[in-house]
């Protein structure tokens, strides 16, 4: 029996199981597998009209090439063994979602060409330095993170002060409209404010 699932394979599985043609896809799904994929390869460059691609739930440990997915919008990666974020220059202009909740993640490095990020899900990580958080500042366009389940976010959790750890992120992160699932509220907003001006 084999150890991995192979993109190949998965993107064939897809097609059997969807009754379409993986290449012309706008949503392709291929989390889950069994048994897992542990590795991302160039076949995903076959998949030109990709919008949504998911990979969540497999034993990913390096987030492969994206060469050639000229259209894709949001990538799931969620639920994988993900220790770092590379290889998303060639997506760095479209990818509106990033969700790699559930890896191994200690740093955020690579998120900063991501000039067009909406929504980064990033929450069950490793992360546990603020300057991890400073990273996102550069994004223009983010509005809405996860960092719940972080060593970050824990730390204030323990103490009973998750509305202090909103306002620390709220400071960094000015243009957020939603933080952990919450709607960023005007208090908050004009909390962070002060706290930037101190």
């Amino acid at each position: 029996m084999a150890k991995s699932t192979s993109i190949k394979d998965a993107v064939a599985n897809f097609e059997k199981a969807k009754g379409v043609v993986a290449a012309e896809a706008e949503k392709v799904e291929l989390w889950g597998q069994c048994p897992p994929i542990d590795k991302m390869d160039g076949v995903l460059a076959s998949l030109k009209a990709c919008k949504h691609l998911s990979l969540s739930t497999n034993a990913i440990e390096k987030i492969g090439s994206l060469a050639g997915m000229d259209s894709l919008r949001s990538l799931s990666l969620g639920r994988n063994q993900i220790k770092k974020l590379e290889n998303l220059e060639a997506v760095a202009s479209t990818l509106e979602e990033l969700w790699v909740s559930y890896n191994l993640l200690e740093r955020l490095g690579g998120c900063e060409r991501l000039s067009n990020l909406r929504i980064l899900f990033v929450s069950n990580n490793k992360l546990r330095d603020w300057s991890e958080v400073e990273r996102l500042a550069t994004l223009p366009k983010l509005e809405e993170v996860l960092f719940a389940g972080n060593p970050l976010y824990n730390e204030y959790k323990d103490k009973q002060a998750v509305p202090d750890y909103r306002i620390e992120v709220i400071k960094r992160l000015p243009n957020l409209k939603k933080l952990d699932g919450i709607p960023v509220d005007v208090d908050e907003r004009d909390a962070a404010a002060a706290k930037r001006g101190a």
